[in-house]
């Protein structure tokens, strides 16, 4: 394998951001290991759990009386959401708010939150005072310079309005809304990201093998129809959009070929500026808390990077939940996969990537090089190998290493160019 540090070939882009960060109540105990990741964004999507803990992020959350009056401060519930938003500064992550409501996956017995609003404008309103609270610090607010807004969440979950759990709704009512909010908030705030919509994914594109675990069926079609109804009544109405947001449960390869149709649609649109964004993305919860998870995940995030996706958003990073696959909920200690996140960060910091030529099958790996400084990191989903490097660069390099004993602990010192020994599921980092 060669690594060329002094060929810089791009940046090194957000890959290692999440959805969510460690809630426990209102305990801040495990919102540490954000920082220390060095996580860069925060999606706000189903935070707190079921229907938002009726407190956090959701519009109804904030605005809890559709008949107040919007303008008036005393009509919004900020608390709650002001808290985590602080908690999330702290940790010097930004935070990628999602307008909308929380699935409610039991919405076959009532739906609560999940209908179009009664009146589209004075949701947008509404969306405007909350992104005036915290970006102008309107109503006692803030001043975070939150530039990604969301509208909505997967308005295409289901084709058919009563099975529907995230739009309650026809997806052309959906695209009226988008329409309205978006045109409303651009004026409002030009400096802000809008987009949307969080689509369900691509499946279809592989009718060979839908993902169980996105709860798949032949409604994948339908998530293909949407994307390209979407893009059509965005370009008809020269609509705001720079970023289009889209999910998928798959393994990396797969991702890869999603988001080479989404850069190409977007860009046959004539969409070649609007970022293409990953926000929930997990390669198989069955994994969680083991090191082939881990594997799993910093193969996805070393993966993309080298594809046109301009961000990944992990889901999720909170606590307790099937998703949840950062933490163990028993122990309130890092899984091995958080430390996927944190090797990767240190990659992110240095800022540059540099080139990385014949690298083995089944071995992920890229490099990155600022400041004088240069890192490797390595994944090995294959048998246990030894790998030759050579480099443009003589130095020594410290081995950290995830495996069975270690949690991105130091092992050894390493003479580029050497021989690197790496086990099955093992990912290494490598910093001089």
């Amino acid at each position: 394998m060669d690594i060329e540090f002094k060929t810089k070939i791009g940046k090194i882009k957000p890959m290692h951001a999440i959805n969510n960060i460690p809630i426990l109540g209102t305990s801040d105990k495990l919102h540490h290991y954000v920082g220390e990741a060095g996580i860069p964004f925060v999606r706000l999507h189903d935070t707190g759990g079921r229907y938002g803990q009726n407190v956090f992020v959701d519009i109804e959350n904030i605005f809890r009386d559709w008949e107040a009056d919007e303008n008036d401060p005393k009509s919004y519930d900020f608390d709650f959401t002001d808290w985590l938003l602080n908690a999330i500064n702290k940790q010097g992550a930004q935070t990628f708010y999602r307008l909308g409501a929380t699935i409610e996956n039991s919405q076959h017995i009532k739906a609560y939150r999940i209908y179009p609003p009664k009146d589209n404008m004075k949701w947008a309103r509404i969306c405007e005072k909350i992104i005036a609270h915290y970006n102008d610090g309107w109503a006692n607010g803030y001043r975070f310079n939150i530039r990604y807004w969301e509208i909505w969440n997967e308005p295409d979950n289901f084709p058919n309005i009563e099975d529907n759990c995230m739009w309650k709704g026809t997806f052309e009512e959906y695209m009226e809304l988008y329409k309205v909010a978006s045109t409303h908030l651009k004026a409002k705030f030009p400096y802000i990201k809008i987009g949307g919509y969080a689509s369900c994914g691509f499946y279809a594109l592989f009718k060979d093998e839908v993902v169980k675990i996105a709860n798949s069926s032949d409604r994948t079609d339908y998530f293909i129809d949407c994307f390209r109804k979407f893009m059509e009544f965005v370009k008809e109405n020269d609509l705001p959009f720079d970023f289009f947001s889209w999910h998928s449960y798959s393994e990396a390869q797969k991702n890869v070929e999603y988001e080479k149709y989404v850069r190409k649609t977007l860009d046959e649109y004539g969409y070649v500026h609007t970022e293409s964004i990953l926000n929930e993305w997990n390669p198989g919860i069955r994994r969680r808390g083991t090191l082939e998870d881990s594997a799993y995940v910093s193969e996805m995030m070393i993966t993309m990077q080298n594809t046109t996706c301009n961000m990944l958003m992990y889901y999720d990073g909170a606590v307790h939940g099937s998703y949840n696959g950062l933490y163990d909920p028993l122990k309130y200690e890092p899984f091995k996969t958080y430390y996927a996140f944190k090797a990767f960060d240190t990659l992110y910091r240095l800022g540059n990537q540099s080139r990385v030529s014949d690298i083995p099958e089944n071995v992920s790996c890229i490099a990155a090089s600022g400041n004088d400084k240069q890192a490797v990191l390595i994944t090995n989903m294959g048998k246990s190998c030894k790998i030759k490097i050579n480099t443009d660069i003589k130095k020594r390099f410290e081995v950290f290493r995830i495996n069975k004993d270690m949690d991105l602990k130091y092992s050894e010192t390493f003479d580029m160019a050497g021989v690197l020994n790496i086990e099955t599921f093992e990912t290494v980092l490598m910093m001089g």
